[in-house]
């Protein structure tokens, strides 16, 4: 029974055999705690300074239209330059803003355009560092290392997620806005610290390959035309999110189909998170598969179907626990995604597809915002839950009609 609870957990065994992975994970995930607490304050901080839902929605918009434009720049940079140099100006920035954060709380500067240049300014920082963070993993443990680290570096994004924003609420609620913002700015020193002992990670020439002084984002793109596995990846994340992202309906069925109040859809909103963090811990298994393609579409599938059952639901712990499921399958999803990127593409091509992947991850969920929303408005919250689950699997399954090549993808022979 030991043996089988150990392999069913996550595999520690990259944070076991490599420091730098190590601190790398330890120190995204105590920074990435403190970025949702930031994120929450600022929120709350908008709401309280305008009362206006429409100004507080301003913020994702703020962040978003920098997010896509810098993430592709900010792989191609990835690409060019010393990663370790790029990861600690992103860091350095976003700790600085955390802490122009805190001294406009505290002085009390009630100015909503100043956070929302901030916002602004953190999304910039954000475009720049994560390609170059998400880069190095595969420098920093072995091949067959990389599904294991891929579920690990999911364990902290989602405990970012279901962490932070409690905790964010408390230190709001006892003491204010400026301790959660201090919070995140000293956190971000373990991030520093981190990317502070790493090694030069300039990116590796591919063999016959002429190294270029100048990023290219248009090198990158045509990259991935010819590249139909790696293509796929992202396509399958894209049916996912555009068609079966329910969480624009959250507030309509709390109250519609559930007859609950803002709790119900803090409820709604916290079951993904709280599947896709359980799904990484239980992600032991993740390194004996090798067939990473038909993985990522069951993984699709389920998200989808998953979706579809929870728009049929009737009684809300059914609805909860569907949720559940489908965060444990994007989960799935996204560790074989990440490690297909990772293994299948060059190392001198590897910053440009995580900037493709940022605006992919960024813009995916929020079209997939519209669409329900849009179906919602035509017809109804139930039907577009319904209807956009089901939209997904017919998706998936024609996109693994069209590129047959992707569910025989093996790990042990990766090919772009």
């Amino acid at each position: 029974m030991g043996r089988l609870a150990r392999g069913a957990l996550a595999d520690v065994t990259p944070l076991r055999t490599s420091a730098h992975f190590r601190r790398l994970w330890f120190g995204q995930s105590v920074s990435s705690i403190g970025q949702q607490m930031t994120a929450l304050a600022i929120s709350v901080q908008v709401y309280a300074l305008t009362g206006s839902p429409f100004a507080t929605g301003l913020v994702g918009l703020c962040s978003l239209v920098p997010l896509v434009a810098f993430g592709l720049y900010g792989g191609a940079i990835a690409d060019t330059m010393d990663r370790r140099k790029l990861g600690l100006f992103g860091a350095s920035g976003l700790a600085v803003l955390s802490a122009g954060l805190a001294a406009q709380a505290f002085f009390g500067v009630r100015q909503v355009g100043v956070l929302y240049a901030i916002v602004a300014l953190q999304a910039v920082c954000f475009a720049l560092n994560a390609p170059a963070r998400a880069s190095m993993v595969p420098r920093l443990v072995p091949a067959a290392q990389l599904p294991a680290a891929n579920a690990l570096s999911t364990v902290s994004m989602n405990l970012g997620l279901t962490v932070g924003p409690m905790l964010g609420g408390l230190l709001i609620g006892v003491w204010s806005y400026q301790a959660a913002y201090l919070f995140d700015a000293i956190a971000f020193s373990a991030s520093l610290y981190a990317m502070w002992r790493l090694p030069s990670m300039r990116p590796e020439t591919t063999p016959g390959a002429i190294a270029k002084p100048r990023a290219s984002v248009l090198d990158g793109l045509r990259f991935l035309r010819d590249r139909p596995n790696l293509r796929m990846s992202f396509l399958a994340d894209l049916a996912a999110m555009v068609f079966g992202m329910p969480r624009a309906l959250f507030p309509a069925l709390a109250v519609v189909l559930y007859h609950g109040d803002a709790g119900t859809v803090g409820l709604l909103a916290a079951a993904p998170a709280v599947g896709a963090l359980l799904g990484a811990l239980f992600s032991g298994w993740v390194s004996r598969v090798r067939r990473h393609g038909l993985a990522v579409i069951f993984a699709v599938l389920a998200w989808g179907l998953s979706i579809a059952g929870f728009g049929l639901a009737r009684q809300l712990w059914l609805g909860l626990v569907l949720l559940a499921l489908a965060g444990a399958a994007d989960t799935v999803s996204m560790i074989f995604r990440n490690t297909i990127m990772q293994a299948a593409a060059p190392d001198d091509m590897r910053g440009r597809l995580q900037g493709v992947f940022i605006v992919v991850v960024a813009g995916g969920p929020r079209l997939g915002d519209f669409e329900s929303g849009s179906v919602a408005q035509l017809t109804s919250p139930t039907f577009s839950a319904v209807s956009g689950g089901l939209a997904c699997v017919a998706s998936m399954l024609l996109l693994a009609l069209r590129y047959p090549a992707f569910a025989r993808y093996d790990a042990r022979n990766p090919t772009a």
